[in-house]
């Protein structure tokens, strides 16, 4: 049975599919809204009151949250790529973390060298700042989190029943011909891949990941580059979420939405713009460094703030703590 929440991201599949062109140019179907936007201070003290005065906070967490934070060496060859991946750089001359995954290897060793450095790179990170500074935001409040990011951030934070990774998780292999419908440890395998490997760009042939089951290559339990395996780990995300959602509905509930790109606006900013829309006691914030879309539908119900995620959070923490004192 598909969950509450997988529904709404289906039908904003659907447009996502009708209206390509639009997103992939940077922009979306949805009518915005031709208010005039308050100034970057009086959203900060709108945010931080809302986090104050609400019941809930449903946190969408994407891909701008973790690149505000240094998260930011998929799609281009930057400092934070080359402190990661410099070996591969100089060798292959890739632009960005994201170009190595789709890389035509001469050799599976060589595969899983680059596979392994990717995945042990986002399994040891320390916490990112603004994640930190989300945190305080969050204490003491009844919240949730979905997420897309698969780096593991969230779950360094919050126990499994808070976080809904819907795109799947750098720490848990999968087979990659989806014989089984288990998913299992791969930190530790990626870290003696990664020890064993030195200064080499390759692993040995005998630490190349396996399926129990089957004999064939493991793979991440990701979406985006193979089968991804949407099996019963990947229903309890979406159960979790739809969960929380259902049982809070009736409360202030504020859909809080970080760094959505226009790649995968279905699965965190549509589905928030619809439950904003639908639900009485519903707020929307959006903070991108990219876009400033409200749509004209929750215009009354909403703000989106136009700038570094990660200095818009710190702001926002010093404005509630500034409240809390005074």
């Amino acid at each position: 049975m598909v969950s509450y929440y997988e529904q709404l991201v289906m039908k904003t599949q659907e447009n996502y599919s009708r209206y390509y062109g639009l997103y992939a140019a940077g922009k979306t179907p949805i009518k915005l809204s031709q208010k005039e936007f308050p100034s970057y201070e009086e959203q900060i003290r709108m945010f931080a009151q809302k986090v104050k005065e609400v019941d809930c906070i449903i946190v969408g967490g994407a891909s701008g949250l973790s690149a505000a934070g240094g998260g930011d060496f998929y799609y281009e060859d930057n400092e934070s790529y080359r402190k990661y991946f410099g070996k591969y750089a100089e060798k292959y001359h890739f632009k960005g973390a994201f170009a190595g995954m789709m890389h035509q290897w001469s050799s599976r060793e060589e595969f899983w060298g680059y596979l392994a450095t990717f995945l042990y790179t986002t399994q040891t990170a320390p916490l990112r700042p603004p994640y930190l500074d989300l945190d305080a935001l969050l204490k003491n409040k009844d919240f949730f989190v979905l997420t897309t990011n698969q780096d593991t951030q969230f779950i360094k934070l919050y126990p499994e029943d808070k976080v809904a990774e819907i795109q799947g998780d750098h720490r848990f292999f999968q087979c990659s011909a989806c014989c089984t419908d288990d998913t299992w440890d791969a930190v530790k395998p990626v870290d003696e891949m990664v020890r064993a490997m030195g200064e080499s760009t390759a692993v040995p042939a005998d630490l190349i990941p396996r399926c129990p089951h089957c004999g064939r290559e493991a793979f991440p339990w990701v979406r985006g580059y193979g089968n991804f395996l949407q099996g019963r780990k990947y229903d309890e995300q979406y159960q979790k979420i739809s969960k929380y959602i259902q049982t809070h509905q009736d409360k202030k509930i504020l859909f809080l939405e970080l760094g959505v790109g226009r790649i995968t606006p279905m699965f965190i900013q549509e589905p928030f713009w619809n439950l904003t829309l639908n639900l009485p006691g519903a707020f929307y914030i959006g903070v991108n460094a990219q876009y400033q879309f409200l749509p004209e539908q929750i215009e009354d119900k909403g703000i989106a703030i136009l700038g570094d995620i990660g200095k818009v959070l710190k702001d926002v923490r010093a404005e509630k703590e500034r409240m809390e004192r005074s």
